[in-house]
């Protein structure tokens, strides 16, 4: 019995060593953000491929998240 269990313990451990590393995005890290293919995700206006618009976009949203400018406009 325990010599069953110390050899499921090795397997178990060996098996570990060959994991694969993960990521999470398919997109290079050299890739420009602009860069990408068109999802139904996009933000309206916003078209790939073009820097100045995805520019906006990030300066639209972080301004949305800025509590200043949030609470003055009331």
């Amino acid at each position: 019995m325990t010599r069953t269990l110390m050899c499921l313990l090795v397997a178990v451990l060996l098996a570990a060593c060959g994991e694969k590393p993960q990521t999470a995005t398919a997109r290079k890290a050299d890739d420009k953000p602009w860069d990408s293919a068109a999802t139904k995700f996009d933000a309206a206006g916003f078209k790939p491929g073009d820097k100045a618009a995805w520019e906006q976009q990030v300066k639209s949203r972080n301004q949305g998240q800025n509590e200043y400018s949030r609470t003055s406009a009331q």
